[in-house]
C-alpha cells in the first residue's frame, strides 16, 4: 500500500519560491531581446539614418523647430525617455508598494513597451520623430517594468541566495538575447534570399523583438504573485510623491550613497550599451554584420562573465567584485579610443572585454542593493534605482550626443564616459555596505 507525502510549510514555502525564482528568470529572458536587438545593435544605426534622411543640408533635423545633428538624434531621445521614466517610476512603485499589486503594473508596462517595440515596424523613410517616439515610450516601460520586476528580488530570494539568483537572471537574459541575435543575424545577412530590403530587415528584428518580449512575460506573469500589504495612505500625486522617495531615503544616507555611486558608474554603462553599434557603424566604419557578430559575443561572454562573478562575489563579496569590473571596464573603454578604423578583430577584442564584466557588474550591483532597501520600501526604492538602469539613464547618452555636436568626433563622444566609471568607483569605494545593510533594518550576510 503506497503512502501519502508529507508537505511541510517550510517544504512547501520552499518549492513556492523556486517556482517563483524560474518564473523571475524569465522575464530577463522576455525582455533582454529588446535590450539587445533593439537598443543595443538595431535601432541606433538604424534610426540614425531615417535622421539623416530627414536632415536638411547642413545634417541637421528640427523636431519641434529645435536645430539637432543627425547624429545625436538617437543619442538624445535615449536620454529623453529617462525623464519620462523619473516621472513615473516613484508613482508606480509607491503605488505596487501600497496596494501589494505589482503583477498587474507590471503586465501593463511589459505590454506597453512590447507594442511599442513592435510598431517599430512601421519605422521607415525619413519618419525619425516616430521612431523617437517609440524608443522613448518602449524605453520609459522597460523602465518601469524592470524596476517592478527587479523588487520581486528580496521577496522570492533570502539573503544568502540574492547574488546567485540575481546572476541566474542576467544569464537567461544575455542567452535569450545570444539566440534571437543569431536569428536575427541569419536574416539580416541572407535578407536577399528571403526577398527583404535591407530595411525591411531591419524593421523586421526590430518588431520580432516586442513579440518575443510580450509572448514570454506570460510566463512570470502566471507565477509569480502578489503578497498583501498593510493598508497605507493613497499614492501622492505627481512630483510630491518622488520627492516623498527621496525624503524616505534620506533617512538611510548609506543606502543613498550606494545609489549615488550606482547611477554614475550605470549611467557609463548603459550609455555604452546604446551607444556602441552607433560608434562601431559611424566612426570605425564597421558593417551591420560585424556589429550584430560583435553584440552577439557580448551576449555569449556576458553569460560566462555574469556566472563568474557571482562566484567571485561569494569568495570576496558582491562589493570588491563591483570595483574590480569598474577598473576593467575603465581600462576597456580607454583602449575604445584607439581603435583603428575598418579593422574589426580589434571591434571584436573590445567586445570580448565588454562581455566579460558586464552581466556580472550588473547582477552583483542589484543583488547588493537589495540588501539596502527597507522592508516594505522594495518596488519605491527600486524605482530609484532604475533610474539609472538598462539604457535609460539620461546623463550619459546626454554627455554623448552633446559631445558629438559639439566636435563632430565619436572618438571624442566614447572617451568622455571614462568619468563615469571612475567617479564611480571613487564613490562605491567609500561605502561601508555591512553598515548600511544594518540600518536598513536587513540581516547582514556572512560575505558580503
Amino acid at each position: 500500500m503506497g503512502t501519502d507525502t508529507v508537505h511541510t510549510p517550510s517544504a512547501d514555502g520552499a518549492a513556492e519560491r523556486r517556482r517563483e525564482q524560474r518564473g523571475w528568470y524569465f522575464y530577463d529572458w522576455a525582455c533582454s531581446v529588446y535590450s539587445t536587438s533593439v537598443l543595443t545593435v538595431f535601432l541606433g544605426p538604424y534610426l540614425t539614418s531615417v535622421a539623416e534622411s530627414a536632415a536638411d543640408a547642413e545634417g541637421y533635423v528640427h523636431p519641434l523647430g529645435i536645430p539637432v545633428r543627425a547624429g545625436s538624434f538617437f543619442a538624445y531621445s535615449v536620454s529623453l525617455s529617462v525623464i519620462v521614466a523619473v516621472l513615473a517610476m516613484p508613482l508606480v512603485g509607491a503605488a505596487a508598494d501600497r496596494t501589494g499589486r505589482k503583477k498587474p503594473l507590471l503586465a501593463a508596462a511589459a505590454y506597453l513597451g512590447a507594442t511599442a517595440t513592435t510598431a517599430m515596424f512601421f519605422l521607415d523613410g525619413d519618419r525619425y520623430l516616430l521612431g523617437g517616439l517609440l524608443l522613448v515610450v518602449a524605453n520609459a516601460a522597460q523602465s518601469v517594468a524592470m524596476m517592478l520586476y527587479n523588487s520581486y528580488l528580496p521577496q522570492i530570494a533570502p539573503p544568502e541566495q540574492r547574488d546567485a539568483v540575481s546572476s541566474r537572471g542576467w544569464a537567461f537574459g544575455y542567452a535569450a538575447g545570444s539566440l534571437v541575435l543569431v536569428v536575427n543575424l541569419v536574416l539580416y545577412t541572407g535578407h536577399d534570399g528571403f526577398g527583404l530590403s535591407e530595411s525591411t530587415a531591419v524593421r523586421i528584428c526590430l518588431a520580432s523583438a516586442g513579440l518575443w518580449w510580450g509572448a514570454f512575460a506570460l510566463i512570470p506573469l502566471r507565477r509569480l504573485r502578489d503578497r498583501r500589504t498593510t493598508p497605507r495612505e493613497a499614492a501622492l500625486p505627481g512630483f510630491r510623491q518622488l520627492a516623498a522617495t527621496v525624503r524616505d531615503m534620506r533617512r538611510h544616507p548609506l543606502t543613498l550613497a550606494f545609489l549615488l555611486a550606482y547611477l554614475v558608474y550605470n549611467d557609463g554603462v548603459q550609455t555604452v550599451i546604446s551607444q556602441a553599434s552607433v560608434y562601431g557603424s559611424e566612426e570605425l566604419g564597421l558593417g551591420q554584420s560585424t556589429l550584430i557578430g560583435a553584440v552577439l559575443l557580448v551576449q555569449v561572454l556576458a553569460v560566462v562573465g555574469a556566472l563568474a562573478m557571482g562566484r567571485l562575489a561569494r569568495t570576496y563579496g558582491a562589493k570588491r567584485t563591483i570595483l574590480g569590473s569598474l577598473a576593467a571596464w575603465t581600462l576597456t573603454l580607454a583602449a575604445g579610443y584607439f581603435l583603428p578604423a575598418g579593422v574589426p578583430v580589434w571591434f571584436f577584442v573590445l567586445a570580448a572585454g565588454i562581455g566579460l564584466v558586464l552581466g556580472g557588474s550588473q547582477a552583483l550591483s542589484r543583488s547588493l542593493f537589495s540588501h539596502l532597501v527597507p522592508p516594505g520600501k522594495e518596488a519605491e526604492y527600486f524605482s530609484a534605482y532604475e533610474m539609472s538602469d538598462r539604457g535609460m539613464s539620461w546623463l550619459g547618452p546626454l554627455l554623448f550626443g552633446v559631445t558629438y555636436q559639439l566636435t563632430g568626433s565619436y572618438r571624442d563622444a566614447i572617451i568622455s564616459l571614462v568619468g563615469f566609471f571612475v567617479i564611480g568607483f571613487a564613490l562605491l569605494a567609500r561605502v561601508p555596505v555591512q553598515r548600511a545593510i544594518a540600518e536598513a533594518g536587513n540581516p547582514v550576510p556572512d560575505r558580503i
